[in-house]
């Protein structure tokens, strides 16, 4: 069965507001079955609109709008040129979708996006910081986990996530 078309669009700074709540409904919805309630709070304290890189050349910000273009439904980060890695590496900073979507394909296809546009832009491997109940998604898209990491969220809180990594096909 061939799944939905999922239309997307680059992501504007009139989009912050919903980037951001669609990041804190995911992590309130899913963040409590892979983290207790402090980790919870102290990841939501860091989505705030302004955290998003709509305005940076180095990102492409997608995100996935419903029928009608009226609401979207999730967004991806690319940083085409993260700093300290070399320059055939890019980074995933997000692929997030709101739990109301999920399971319908709007995940893949940011993702897809995301490693479409790297590859056009010459990027030969993709890495990414994988929270807990991202890391199955990841997998079956093809990365592969590289090292168990803590990401500091605020002052002596941090997440248990997973470095991950693929290398992308060339055109």
């Amino acid at each position: 069965m061939t799944p939905p078309r999922v239309p997307l669009r680059e992501a504007t700074s009139a989009d912050a507001e919903s980037i951001a709540d669609i990041h804190a409904a995911s992590i309130r919805e899913l963040g409590p079955a892979a983290y207790d309630d402090r980790q919870v709070r102290a990841w939501l304290s860091n989505v705030p609109p302004e955290r998003y890189p709509l305005e940076d050349p180095d990102h492409h910000v997608v995100v996935a709008e419903l029928e009608g273009g009226v609401e979207i439904a999730g967004f991806g980060v690319l940083d085409s040129d993260p700093d300290g890695r070399d320059d055939s590496t890019g980074e995933i900073g997000a692929v997030c979708v709101h739990p109301d979507h999920a399971r319908e394909g709007v995940g893949r296809a940011i993702l897809e996006s995301l490693e479409s546009t790297a590859s056009d832009a010459g990027l030969e491997t993709l890495v990414l910081t994988a929270s807990r109940n991202a890391i199955d998604f990841y997998r079956r898209q093809g990365y592969e986990g590289v090292e168990t990491v803590s990401l500091e969220m605020e002052a002596g809180v941090g997440l248990e996530c997973l470095r991950m990594r693929t290398t992308l096909q060339s055109a």
